[in-house]
């Protein structure tokens, strides 16, 4: 009988070898395929604020006519123009109002969530007391409620208190937001209890031992809450859809629903003023972020 051949060894290391880099190669052009997807709209938007009106008007004209054909989107304008930047900028007070707005919001829940949030992550992480996993329980389902639930509770509760059609209708519900206090709370426990121990038997008091040592090592949740609150209530719409009236009050992210369509290019214009802030955040918190949600995934 003949004996069956065997595969020299290199070449079954070879073989292994561009099996594994094709498996990488496809695993790599799939993630690349689904981002580009996801980020085309993202995509688009820096080019859309570059296009002029007739330009903008002919490549949407088969939608906003009959809405039987398809439009046909190019990344770069063929005859790029800065005056949608021009009238929004120069022309446009309003931006400068409803921008301060925003700022003003944001820092303040920011703040608001340090003060009230700091102090009860570290309650439900460092100390056990009666009730407290309900209470901690509590929190969780308060935090994966949609507000579309609480709207109308929030919406009866500011009536009474004679804070509807006022910026602190926005900034209130959002500073007791559930969702900080969870992320600051699992970088809390990662500090392992020996270390609270040793300090307590050292003589360091409650409030020493939560500057010197609670918010130095558990400064990655913090930080990592800090970022996607930014992100989230820079670009805040229910909220102030549902508690605001007044357009002196209102934040930037209300503005661009009032943009008629015949303005498309100008709403381009402000999306990217919009996005400019996040982005910026965004990359200088990257690091800190993922750091954060890795660190405070340990245990998770």
């Amino acid at each position: 009988m003949r004996s069956r051949a065997t595969v020299p060894p290199w070449a079954a290391r070879v073989y292994g070898r561009w099996r594994k880099r094709r498996t990488a190669w496809f695993a790599t052009g799939i993630c690349v395929a689904v981002a580009v997807l996801i980020c085309m709209p993202l995509l688009m938007i820096p080019g859309g604020s570059l296009m002029d009106g007739a330009e903008m008007n002919r490549i949407l004209a088969p939608i906003l006519g009959d809405g039987k054909d398809f439009a046909i989107w190019h990344l770069l304008p063929f005859y790029p123009t800065v005056s949608h930047f021009y009238r929004l900028l120069i022309e446009s007070p309003a931006f400068y109002q409803l921008f301060w707005n925003t700022v003003g919001m944001t820092a303040v829940i920011l703040l608001g969530q340090l003060v009230v949030g700091l102090p009860s992550a570290w309650a439900f992480a460092a100390f056990r007391f009666r009730g407290r996993d309900f209470l901690f329980g509590l929190y969780v389902v308060l935090m994966l409620l949609p507000f579309q639930v609480m709207l109308l509770p929030q919406y009866i509760v500011l009536q009474k208190l004679h804070l509807y059609n006022h910026p602190a209708a926005v900034i209130l519900p959002a500073i007791f937001s559930t969702f900080p206090v969870f992320i600051m709370y699992r970088g809390f426990t990662q500090i392992d209890a020996e270390i609270l121990e040793a300090a307590r038997l050292d003589g360091a008091g409650e409030w020493q031992i939560f500057i010197r040592i609670g918010l130095p090592l558990g400064r990655m949740g913090i930080q990592a809450a800090m970022v996607l609150s930014f992100l989230e209530y820079w670009n805040l719409v229910e909220q102030p859809m549902a508690f605001l009236e007044e357009q002196a009050t209102w934040p930037l992210s209300l503005y661009l629903p009032q943009i008629g369509i015949g303005q498309a290019g100008f709403a381009f214009a402000l999306a990217v003023m919009v996005l400019i802030p996040a982005l910026f955040v965004f990359a200088l918190g990257q690091d800190v972020l993922e750091e954060g949600i890795a660190y405070i995934g340990v245990k998770t």
